[in-house]
């Protein structure tokens, strides 16, 4: 076997699956999916093929051809606990399609489900989160970025409900018998009350970028290539397009800067607060917290950064999580860039402050296995899920920067189209990066230490903090707050919540209930709407005893399921006093069915860690 991807099965050996035609039957009573797959093969192959899957029931496996003719498979018995169970096939010879019929678990990784009166539309609600090995658990596939695929989509659903996927849609029209293939009986498939919305994914894409959903889903359109969807009403979709009004706006400047925007529509979906992250730069179809609606277009950052994705990332893909820095380092510059060009230069360095600080704290958490400070780690027996960080993302911007800053910004924009040019709709390695950045830069490896920067533990030490009026005037009232100084209304009278953020993030640990409560007397920093004030509030709160907040981290824990805010929430409760790890528990305990399962697995370590 030649393994291609730590994270999974795939042999390096054996073609890969190209294309995937899907046709899957949404049980929500089940919270289940019934379903079939004709799988393509790059090649004909023969003999045994392993693909990825966890948690799914395969109950057939057969040729494409008329009539079919049964293929042995077997599934590992015990599944591996980062990447599930092995799906081994024996294929006839010179095999390039078969068909598998499967079912996926209520427990699916990938998939959150909630139930009418977890939804604001009282319709039930499914979305999918694919990233970083999620795909797996929804169908058998090379869950790896190096295997790209195009796939075709048919979500049977109940005709009350709309679906959304990250993909052309082609139609939404009556279920047919012969669209199943075996997901289920004709009986079920074409059931009264029943619609098929039909997809098509005619790009390449990793298999992490498969992404839908379905719900009580409506929408308005923002611009020509630009449409937001939520679930939630009009009052949640009122809000996000006056939030997101400036989207095509960006997009243009994202191609001026990057080249032509190659996927045709760029479409948001605002997810219910449970969604475990930001947001997902699904190519056609962005997924995104709520928590970004501020009602300010701050959240347009995020939206910028999920943009920037649509040239480094999807079009530009790591070969495996090894390399993930490719993804996030170069979309942390260019969501940077294209800030800078909308919103202005000091915007873009409050980004890149707040990224500096994030980046200085991932030196601590990771103080016991500095492994994970590099930007290309070894990640073997590794879960992604479980170092997860900002270090592919800011050590990457700061890598970047640093060549830009060797080079020069014109030279740095001309070497980024080329290399966006080249290398579009492929999966590359730090290596290839490497290779085409000294071939087009001669000597560069002269003046920059690149093996430091790749191999190396920690922060260079030629990498820079930002310089601007704005951020150092920030730093240095944080620095003040030490000896009791707060700001004053004057100095914070035209701060959002970015320079809020930015604040609390440099002030001292080590501060005293009294001065917190001051704080937050004085600017109601608890009670902020941006959660990106409120958590960093709460974080500087819970270590200092201050248990009149204990309410409102409760309350925050219950009402979003955003990693972002978990992770350090339950890690401050968890490094407290026994009282705060109670608390912790049992906020955990009673809030656990709302998150989705990758969130629930991060917070249930968190908490196993520190019992």
């Amino acid at each position: 076997m030649a393994p291609v991807d730590p994270h999974s099965y795939t042999d390096g050996a054996h073609p890969v699956v190209s294309h995937a035609a899907l046709a899957f039957y949404l049980d929500f009573a089940a919270s289940t999916i019934h379903a079939s797959a004709l799988l393509t093969l790059s090649a004909p192959h023969s003999g045994d093929l392993l693909l990825d899957t966890r948690a799914l029931a395969i109950h057939s496996a057969s040729t494409a051809a008329d009539p079919p003719e049964p293929i042995p498979f077997s599934l590992a018995a015990a599944p591996d606990p980062v990447l599930g169970s092995a799906l081994t096939l024996t294929l006839p010879p010179d095999t390039t399609s078969f068909r598998l019929t499967f079912s996926t678990s209520p427990a699916a990784s990938a998939l959150q489900w909630l139930a009418p009166p977890q939804t604001a539309s009282g319709h039930p609600f499914v979305f999918s989160q694919c990233q970083s090995i999620h795909a797996r658990s929804i169908f058998p596939c090379h869950d790896t970025p190096a295997a790209r695929i195009t796939f075709s989509l048919l979500l049977n659903v109940p005709s009350q409900l709309s679906a959304v996927a990250a993909a052309r849609h082609v139609a939404r029209r009556d279920p047919l018998p012969s669209d199943h293939h075996g997901a289920c009986d004709d009986e079920l498939w074409c059931a009264p009350g029943r619609i098929v919305e039909e997809f098509q994914m005619e790009q390449s894409v990793p298999p992490y970028l498969f992404a839908f959903a379905a719900g009580g889903i409506g929408f308005r359109d923002l611009g020509p290539r630009t449409r937001v969807y939520a679930e939630g009403g009009d009052k949640v979709l009122d809000e996000a397009a006056r939030e997101f009004a400036g989207v095509e706006e960006m997009v243009k400047v994202g191609e001026s800067l990057f080249g032509p925007y190659e996927w045709e529509r760029f479409d948001l979906l605002v997810l219910p607060p449970s969604f475990p992250y930001g947001g997902m730069e699904n190519p056609r179809m962005v997924f995104l917290t709520p928590t970004v609606i501020k009602g300010d277009a701050a959240g347009a950052q995020v939206v910028a950064h999920e943009l920037a994705h649509s040239w480094t990332g999807n079009l530009i893909t790591n070969k495996t999580n090894e390399d993930f820095w490719l993804n996030e380092g170069f979309t942390t510059y260019a969501e940077r860039r294209i800030v800078e060009v909308v919103q202005g230069e000091e915007r873009a360095a409050l980004n890149m402050g707040i990224g500096w600080r994030g980046l200085n704290r991932m030196m601590e958490r990771f103080k016991d296995n500095m492994e994970f400070t590099k930007l290309k780690p070894k990640m073997a027996g590794i879960d992604p899920d479980d170092v997860y960080s900002e270090v592919p993302y800011e050590k990457g911007f700061q890598f970047l920067w640093r060549i830009e800053r060797q080079i020069g910004r014109p030279a740095f924009d001309e070497f980024l189209k080329k290399y966006i040019a080249t290398f579009k709709f492929k999966s590359i390695d730090t290596e290839t990066f490497l290779e085409f950045l000294k071939s087009n830069m001669p000597g560069i490896e002269n003046q920059i230490d690149l093996n430091l920067w790749i191999e190396g533990t920690g922060i260079p030490p030629d990498a820079m903090e930002p310089d601007s009026a704005t951020y150092k005037k920030i730093c240095a009232l944080a620095a003040e707050f030490k000896s009791g100084k707060l700001p004053s209304e004057d100095e914070v009278a035209d701060w959002s919540g970015q320079e809020w953020e930015l604040y609390l993030e440099n002030l001292p640990t080590d501060v005293e209930a009294s001065q917190v409560t001051a704080l937050d007397e004085r600017y109601k920093l608890s009670e902020s709407r941006d959660y990106e004030v409120k958590v960093a509030f709460l974080q500087l709160a819970i270590p200092t005893g201050c248990k009149c907040y204990f309410d409102e981290v409760e309350k925050c824990l219950k009402q979003v399921g955003r990693m972002k805010y978990l992770r350090p929430l339950y890690s401050s409760l968890a490094k407290c006093s026994s009282e705060e790890k109670m608390l912790a528990q049992r906020i955990f305990s009673e809030a656990q069915e709302f998150y989705h399962p990758i969130a629930r697995s991060v917070a249930e370590a968190i908490l196993s860690k520190h019992s």
